[in-house]
């Protein structure tokens, strides 16, 4: 993430004007090395420099906007391209035909890019989070707040778009929506059926509503249509559950939390649990639940199960709160959940 918010200046018209080499020494850039005759700067290789063509053949349209970007921070910097060059230490013809949306630069001439123009990869690429002066000052007031502060300014934002998020904090109660996540495996299905019937709630397993949706299994619905469209499924059934149920147990797909957006509605609108266990736990119970898949599908298939765990537990820990279920048997991890869900909806103990 950039933390740096550049002056804007104007670049020399020389070299604005200059246009990419075609290989003939009268389309060098004035003041390159093979007009003045100074050695070169090392460059990338023919490979790398090669132009990259679009559909209809001519230049690709994400070089040309790299391109574009690349010139904007450049005149942002008040560098011209010479200067660039020796900053860099890339000749200034790559330059030029990386600016004009005819050079395929390799990612380390990039980074060579991006650190002599003081700016981060993502704002040379184009991430959206740097389009434009407000986002490139947001993000520098965040750069280098910790987890807490940055958890505070997503509720304060979510309050003050209307999207809520504050629930539990202040006067403002939390919301009786009590979402199960973790891996498959963790217990939410087995564990999320006893909550349920303890406090009276209505018992909901996303996955299931997804299906419904679909009109066939998850497994058809990515078979057949894609990642994608799952995921939009997912949306889908997450958002008409929280408009249908003000009260129910809901038990989250693992997987949910790789996207965002939907992520972001669950902790806005539920009151999150992650049911967490050790990786051996979780493929024990997966096996025991009938499904071989894991081991068939890789030899080390508990590496795969370590690491998809590893990934999304930074994101698993955004619930706000956490009970072990490898830690004890299952009624004693019953009892945790069921304590730890009462207290924080002000609920009476049960009978």
């Amino acid at each position: 993430m950039s933390s740096t918010i550049l002056p804007v200046a104007r670049v020399s018209s020389d070299n604005e004007g200059d246009r990419p080499s075609s290989g003939r020494a009268a389309s060098d850039p004035p003041g390159s090395a093979a007009a003045t005759g100074e050695r070169p700067h090392p460059g990338p290789s023919a490979a790398e420099s090669a132009p990259a063509e679009g559909d209809d053949g001519g230049k690709h349209p994400f070089l040309v906007a790299l391109g574009e970007r690349v010139r904007a921070l450049r005149a942002r910097r008040g560098m011209t391209r010479k200067a660039l060059s020796v900053a860099t230490d890339v000749s200034e013809r790559h330059l030029a035909n990386l600016e004009y949306g005819v050079g395929n630069a390799s990612i380390l001439i990039l980074l060579q890019v991006a650190h002599a123009l003081q700016c981060s990869l993502a704002e040379l690429l184009g991430d959206v989070t740097t389009r434009s002066p407000e986002w490139l000052l947001i993000r520098e007031l965040l750069e280098q707040r910790d987890e807490t502060t940055l958890r505070r300014v997503r509720v304060a934002i979510g309050e003050l778009l209307g999207t809520g998020g504050a629930h539990g904090e202040g006067t403002t109660p939390r919301s009786s929506r009590v979402a199960l996540v973790g891996l498959r495996g963790a217990g939410k299905s087995t564990l999320g059926a006893m909550l349920a019937e303890d406090l009276d709630f209505p018992f909901v397993e996303l996955s299931r509503e997804i299906e419904k949706f679909a009109g066939c299994s998850i497994n058809e619905i990515q078979a057949l249509y894609g990642q994608s469209a799952y995921r939009r499924y997912e949306r889908r059934a997450l958002e008409e559950a929280i408009q249908i149920y003000p009260e129910a147990v809901i038990a989250i797909p693992g997987g949910l939390v790789s996207d965002p957006a939907t992520f972001n509605l669950l902790l806005a609108h539920c009151t999150t649990v992650w049911l967490y266990a050790d990786p051996e736990d979780h493929m024990k119970r997966v096996l025991a639940q009938g499904d071989t898949r894991p081991m068939a599908a890789s030899r080390e298939a508990m590496e795969d199960l370590k690491t998809i765990l590893a990934g999304r537990a930074a994101f698993y820990s955004k619930a706000e709160f956490r009970v072990d279920t490898s830690a004890q048997p299952l009624i004693e991890t019953f009892q945790i959940l069921r304590t730890t869900v009462r207290d924080a909806l002000t609920l009476q103990p049960a009978e």
